[in-house]
């Protein structure tokens, strides 16, 4: 049931009109501004069908040139009528990505939870700000308490936290606090109030806004130190102190040490523990990025030893819109201590941040961010929460990784066609595709590297037949390799079969 853009009719009279003769601009047109949202909903309400319809395409391929001659993108000097409105909406939807599609295995945020998206829609119409109580009261104190419960569930009584745009700008608030915490003069005088070279420590596998902190922040990226990580991705923690020991000995100041429980190629998970000794010893921020892997926490099964320690950090990044399904994006960032936030960020404007105002003003946030205006994240997170529970969150987080160690069961019985290149820690399944020409073939760095070229090819046959998404990419030890993720919940056995089965027929004669 692919989208028609011409299927969706509004009557005669309601669709020559424009938005100017709807609410609000026309007071009385309430039956026409139903009308055209309802012939909305229709088209959301089908493209929802479809992304659950395995007949359905995953995407409808067309390279951007010709993407363009099939799109009319232009914009108009006059307001074009509310029927072409309503077209333009199903033909955006007729060419999007279906990333909640059960064969869309593609990225690390995907599935479509339909109680997150009622809870986007609601939040849309809403139309508010986050940064003060007074305009967003029912949202701000959800805000306060799930983020609440998330430190609990981290293991921290008290501190404090916020929704960020994305786990790269989570990541730079952890950034912004740590050096706040440890050198309060930088706010007032930049570098002039440091006593000398800071250096930041992250593993060779961890995601590249970490490194990015350095660039933006005035570090500079040659004082973010790439720790070298283990066969598994794990950052080896001997290196991690040698490597404190050695800039110590240039006179540079080690400040702040980030570890990734989940890295975004390989889904593997520092040792926590040894990382918070080292920090301890050489009085270093520790910072845990578990925006891909934080959902794990939720799991018994599966916390440990994964996320041990992780109560001794100082902040943890967790992206609710990855492995608990919310919708994008939906992404916080904790801290141990409470008051840090304000402390670092706040720039006392009086036009939003009285101090004189009828009620508690510590109840508004935008002062602890650096953005002023904050979309409303939350409310999506709390009603999907509310429907699911903590044990319904955690038997999702189960389900996926024993999705994942099936897809690993079927790997090995298929060993003809399939190399494993190691065992998952989290929902990232690395492989290779052996083709016909290559079975029998010693694997070797030679073999490596015809299955390597593979890759793009079956990437690209994929794509252009829109039956089916899995990511490839290269990593420092290894050409080319498959990574399929596991993160949504509409997936099923039969979904990773097919997965695998559909990569041998778009590969065999490679």
């Amino acid at each position: 049931m692919s989208l028609n853009p011409n299927g969706y009719k509004l009557s005669e009279k309601t669709g020559k009109l424009t938005a100017f003769e709807l609410l609000p601009t026309t007071v009385t047109a309430g039956p026409e501004t139903r009308e055209f949202l309802l012939k909305v909903i229709d088209v959301l309400l089908d493209f929802v069908k479809a992304t659950n319809d395995r007949n359905e395409k995953v995407l409808d391929f067309h390279h951007p040139e010709d993407m363009k001659r099939l799109l009319d993108l232009d914009i108009p000097d006059r307001a074009v009528n509310l029927q072409q409105l309503i077209e333009d909406c199903a033909t955006t939807l007729k060419y999007q990505v279906k990333t909640g599609h059960p064969h869309f295995f593609n990225q690390l945020s995907c599935g479509l939870d339909i109680i997150s998206m009622a809870g986007e829609w609601l939040t849309a119409t809403a139309n508010t700000n986050m940064f003060t109580y007074e305009i967003a009261p029912v949202f701000i104190l959800m805000e306060n308490v799930v983020l609440s419960k998330m430190r609990e569930i981290i293991g921290w009584q008290g501190g404090d936290s916020i929704l960020a745009p994305g786990g790269s700008i989570s990541n730079l608030y952890a950034f912004l606090a740590a050096r706040h915490k440890m050198f309060p003069d930088y706010k007032e005088h930049g570098a002039a109030g440091l006593p000398g070279q800071l250096v930041m420590f992250t593993s060779d596998q961890c995601h590249y806004s970490i490194k990015s902190c350095a660039s933006v922040c005035g570090l500079g990226t040659e004082n973010c130190v790439m720790v070298p990580s283990d066969e598994r991705g794990r950052m080896i923690t001997t290196e991690l102190e040698r490597l404190i020991m050695q800039r110590k000995a240039k006179g540079h100041i080690p400040f702040f040490v980030n570890a990734t429980a989940g890295t975004t190629v390989l889904g593997a998970f520092d040792n926590l523990n040894e990382i918070a000794d080292i920090c301890q010893k050489y009085n270093c921020w520790m910072h845990v990025d578990a925006a891909w892997g934080g959902g794990l926490l939720l799991s018994r099964r599966h916390r440990h030893p994964r996320f041990t320690g992780v109560e001794r950090a100082d902040s943890v990044t967790w992206n609710p819109h990855k492995l608990m399904g919310a919708l994008l994006q939906c992404s916080t960032i904790h801290f141990k201590e409470d008051g840090l936030l304000i402390s670092c960020n706040q720039m006392s404007a009086e036009y939003l941040f009285m101090t004189d105002k009828q009620y508690d003003i510590s109840y508004d946030t935008g002062d602890k961010v650096i953005q002023c205006g904050r979309h409303n994240d939350i409310f999506k997170l709390w009603l999907q929460w509310r429907s699911k529970g903590t044990d319904g969150f955690e038997r999702q987080q189960d389900r996926l990784m024993d999705l994942a160690q099936y897809q690993v069961r079927r790997i090995h019985e298929q060993s003809d066609r399939f190399h494993l290149i190691m065992e998952p820690e989290c929902v990232n399944v690395s492989f290779w595709y052996i083709p016909k020409r290559l079975r029998g073939v010693p694997h070797d760095a030679n073999k490596e590297k015809e299955l390597g070229k593979i890759c793009p090819i079956i990437k690209g046959r994929m794509m252009q037949k829109g039956s089916l998404m899995v990511g490839y990419q290269p990593d420092d030890r290894r050409p080319n390799f498959f990574r399929s993720i596991i993160s949504s919940a509409a997936v099923t056995e039969a979904d990773v079969d097919y997965m695998l089965d559909e990569i041998h027929r778009l590969g065999d004669d490679l």
